[in-house]
C-alpha cells in the first residue's frame, strides 16, 4: 500500500477530490518524491526530469488524488500559475544541499504566495527540505530562515527535513497534510451546512 492509500484511509472522506501542486527548483527531487508516494505496484523503477509537468493520478478507497508535478526549470516555471486556482493543497521541495540556489527558490515561493490565485487561499503548504543525507546540506530550521517561512502568516504550513530516494520524512509531512486537508474539508462542510 503506498502513502497515498495511507493518507486516504485516515482521512475518511468519500471519493474527495484533491488537487496537490508540487513545486520548487529544478533537481530538488519533486518526481522522486511523487513516485514515493505512489502506490508500489505503479511507482517508476526510473527518475527522468520533468520536462513541462507530469500528471499522477490515483484513486484508493476514499480519496481520488490529482498530483501535478510541475517542471522547476526556469522557462516551466511560468506553467506553475495556471494550476493554483483548482489547488487544494501545495507541496513546495526545496534542495537542502544546493545554497547557491535558495535565494531563487525563495523568489518563486514569494511569487507563488503573492499571486491573486493563491494569497486569498488558506490552502496549506507543506515544504520539503529534501537531499537531508547530502553532506553539507542545510537542516530544515536553516531552511525554513533562509525562506523566511515564519512570515506566512495566513496559511498552514510545515516542513519537513527529507529524502526522497530512501522515503524518510515523507510520512510525517503527508500525515500534517492529511491534518490539514481533513480540517479544510470539514470547515467547509460546517460553512456549507450554515448557508
Amino acid at each position: 500500500m503506498g502513502l497515498l492509500d495511507k493518507l486516504s484511509g485516515w482521512l475518511g472522506l468519500r471519493k474527495k477530490e484533491v488537487n496537490v501542486l508540487c513545486l520548487g527548483l529544478d533537481n530538488g527531487g519533486k518526481t522522486t518524491i511523487i513516485n514515493q508516494l505512489k502506490p508500489s505496484n505503479t511507482a517508476a523503477q526510473e527518475i527522468v526530469p520533468t520536462i513541462g509537468f507530469n500528471i499522477e493520478k490515483f484513486k484508493s478507497s476514499s480519496l481520488s488524488f490529482t498530483v501535478f508535478d510541475m517542471s522547476g526549470q526556469s522557462r516551466y516555471r511560468s506553467l506553475w500559475e495556471h494550476y493554483y486556482k483548482e489547488s487544494n493543497a501545495i507541496i513546495f521541495v526545496i534542495d537542502s544541499s544546493d545554497k547557491l540556489r535558495m535565494v531563487v527558490a525563495k523568489e518563486e515561493l514569494d511569487n507563488l504566495l503573492n499571486h491573486e490565485d493563491i494569497c486569498n487561499k488558506k490552502i496549506p503548504v507543506l515544504f520539503f527540505a529534501n537531499k537531508t543525507d547530502l553532506r553539507d546540506a542545510l537542516s530544515s530550521v536553516k531552511v525554513s530562515q533562509m525562506l523566511c517561512l515564519e512570515n506566512i502568516k495566513d496559511k498552514p504550513w510545515h516542513i519537513c527535513a527529507s529524502n526522497a530516494i530512501k522515503g524518510e520524512g515523507l510520512q510525517e509531512g503527508l500525515d500534517w497534510l492529511q491534518d490539514q486537508i481533513a480540517q479544510s474539508h470539514q470547515n467547509n462542510e460546517q460553512v456549507n451546512d450554515q448557508a
